[in-house]
């Protein structure tokens, strides 16, 4: 049984898979308190994992499920990843803070580490490669990031509700960008699109 906040159709809006039609898989709960987080984790279903194959089955289109948060580290294990591919038929991908290890079998990583954020730094990073790398920035430094290998690397700003504050955000860490091209500028196209 898991705690799922909810289980949504939409298309990706974030990172390397920008645009692509995903599956959302949100678990309730986190092993950190960042101020910015966008999950109610107190509030969910009890769902079994039949009954979140079965829901994520009324959207056959889609060629990605995407576990997310919350921390979706905290709820899941090779043979609950084993289930989705086998029963799905879909790629799976994991958004995560990197502080719990991975089960093998996921076939994407995006590896969001929060130990820069007050609430973020409770506990230590654990993982050290991912496919791609998304740091939410608020113009902390970079340098310590590349331990980390990633195929891909994004920068994103941090989205606040303050329009002044968010605005300060994306043009600080659009001159990160181009300061430094290691890094791709990732948006929140979701919240542009209005869509989830």
């Amino acid at each position: 049984m898991k705690r799922i906040n909810e289980i949504f159709y939409s298309l990706q809006g974030e990172g390397y898979n920008t645009g692509t039609a995903a599956v959302f898989v949100r678990f309730s709960g986190c092993n950190l308190q960042c101020h910015f987080c966008d999950t109610d984790h107190h509030s969910g279903t009890v769902m079994s994992e039949r009954q979140i194959i079965e829901a994520i089955m009324q959207y056959p289109l889609a060629p990605l499920v995407v576990l997310t948060g919350g921390e979706p580290s905290l709820f899941i294990d090779h043979d609950f990843v084993a289930l989705l591919k086998h029963y799905t038929g879909k790629r799976i991908a994991i958004e995560t803070n990197g502080t719990n290890p991975l089960p093998d079998n996921i076939d994407w990583v995006t590896l969001s580490p929060k130990g820069a954020y007050q609430g973020g730094d409770t506990f230590p990073l654990l993982i050290d490669r991912c496919d791609e790398l998304k740091v939410v920035y608020t113009g902390q430094p970079l340098d310590g990031y590349f331990k980390i290998q990633a195929t891909h690397r994004f920068l994103q700003p941090c989205y606040c509700a303050d329009p002044e504050l968010r605005n300060a955000n994306l043009q600080a860490t659009i001159q990160a960008a181009l300061a430094d091209p290691r890094w791709r500028l990732s948006l929140q196209t979701h919240r542009l699109l209005g869509i989830r």
